[in-house]
Order: C-alpha cells, then structure tokens, then sequence
C-alpha cells in the first residue's frame, strides 16, 4: 500500500502529492501515479478474450489497475498494465509446463471435463512495460515486442543500476506495490504479475515482477528493473535492467536445497538460487520537449 509521508518532507524535496485522491505525486517534473480497481467484470472478461483471441485468461485480472510514470516536460509515459502484459504472453506463445498426471484433474472445470492442457496456462509474459509519447494531441505509442523495445527508443548499454545508492537511507515519499494479474494454476501454483514503485528524494525506482511456481515441478522469475536519477546528466536517462531465472524442483533438490513449497512462497529471499537464462541492460533519453 502506499505511503504516508510528512508534508514538509515533502516539501523539501521538491514533491507534491497529486490532487482529487489519485494516489502518487509530482517531483522533479515526473509524475508518477498507482491506479487500483475491481477484477474483470463477465463482459470485460469477454471483450478481453475476444482482443488477445484466447479463451484463456488468469483467474484474478485486475484490468484497471496500472503504475503510470510521466515526464512532463517531453509528454513521455511510462506505464504498466494487465492487458499489455497479457498481449506479450499471447505473443510468446510457450508450450505448457507439464504437470504431474495425479495433479491435471486439479484443472478441470467439470468432473466428466477431459484435460487438454494445450496452452501456456502459467501466463508467463516477456512484458516489460509499455510507452508512449503524446504530440499535440496525437499518440505516438510503442508497444512492447518480445524483447520489450519500444518505439520510446530503448538502448543497450553497459550501466548498470546503482544498487549502493538505492541502499542509502533516505526519506520514502512515496511507495506502493500493484497487482496485475494473478492464478493459483488451480492449486499447482502460483503465476503472479506485481509491480511496485519506490520515489526518494534523489531517484524513482520500480520492479516488475513475474513469478511462477509449479509445484513439484519448476520455477521462473522475470524481474524488470528501472531507475531514475533525478538531476543527473544534461539528458535525463531511465536505466533498465531485465533478468530472467528459471530452474525445476529437481534440479534444486539434486543440489541439497529444500523442496518444501512454504520455502518457495516468496521468490525473493530465494531469487539467487535461480540459475540466469537471459539478462540485459538498456537505457532510455527522454526526448526533450515536443
């Protein structure tokens, strides 16, 4: 949830919270806000299965909910959303993990229901955001490939996001954490899209985080990083740092590590144990203003 910080905290720093009870605030010429609401209704479920052309979603989305970043000086928008997310794990289009045999009528919806498991029911997504830049009322929008490059002209680079900083005790303005989409993979698992969002004085900082866990049987994190310096350089830079990990249940036994799932409920205490498969780090000029 999100924070509660001190009005003259605030005020030193240069912040503002945002006015008519939207939840964030303005510094340093970003505005950077968390958006919450209800599930998808029955008919935005259909609409939504209709547009990703899937009979497939997960079992909690939460269609309006969002963490929206804007610089507003160069109308550019950073933004995180469910059904962008879903668009990148319809693109990719994995194979499904397969489950125990004793575990697949966990899946059926009828008792009579034969289980054809023929899709990637962990919803796992390459998602790493989304971006747009508005021009005199016109939308310039880049949609996040595969990749997660966008027209917001991501780039690749050898920084790296300073960790040393971020670990400097400063004031929170504002914190919050955003649910995207979630399923249990009926009881199997867990498949969960957060994000959350933390603003110091110096800088902005957020994690996307993807984390599956199928019981007995494999687990996988994507993490999205970004970071923001306020002030820093005459170009203002969002750096961004994607790492995926993944590995299985048998491979973490064969190396002495537990097997016990209360172990595996939160993948951050556990994220290093997690072999890389893909790792990259890119940056973003935000473009003066249009």
């Amino acid at each position: 949830m999100e924070t509660e910080v001190d009005k003259e905290i605030l005020k030193s720093a240069g912040a503002e919270l945002l006015p008519d009870g939207r939840q964030g605030l303005r510094i340093h010429d970003w505005e950077i806000e968390t958006i919450r609401g209800t599930i998808l209704t029955s008919l935005a479920h259909e609409q939504w299965e209709e547009k990703l052309k899937t009979s497939h979603l997960p079992e909690m989305v939460f269609g309006e909910n969002a963490l929206v970043l804007r610089h507003l000086s160069s109308n550019t928008k950073i933004h995180f959303n469910a059904f962008d997310a879903l668009a990148g794990w319809k693109q990719e289009g994995l194979p499904p993990v397969e489950v125990p045999a004793a575990a697949q009528w966990k899946f059926r919806s009828k008792p009579s229901q034969q289980v054809i498991l023929d899709y990637d029911y962990t919803f796992t997504t390459p998602y790493c955001g989304s971006g747009v830049v508005e021009i005199d009322q016109e939308t310039v929008e880049g949609k996040a490939s595969l990749e997660g490059d966008a027209s917001l002209k991501w780039e690749n680079c050898e920084e790296q996001i300073d960790l040393a900083a971020l670990s400097l005790k400063e004031p929170i303005l504002f914190y919050d954490e955003v649910v995207l989409y979630e399923d249990e993979l009926a009881d199997n698992g867990v498949s969960l899209l957060t994000v959350k969002v933390r603003v110091m004085p110096s800088s902005w900082f957020l994690l996307l985080r993807f984390w599956l866990r199928v019981d007995g049987v494999l687990m996988r994190l994507r993490e999205t990083r970004m970071h923001y310096v306020f002030g820093k350089g005459e170009t203002p830079t969002v750096l961004r740092e994607s790492c995926w990990r993944e590995t299985t249940f048998k491979s973490l036994s064969a190396k002495g590590y537990p097997v016990d799932l209360a172990f595996y409920s939160d993948p951050g205490p556990i994220s290093q144990r997690l072999p890389v498969i893909k790792q990259i780090t890119q940056k973003l000029k935000i473009p003066r203003k249009v």
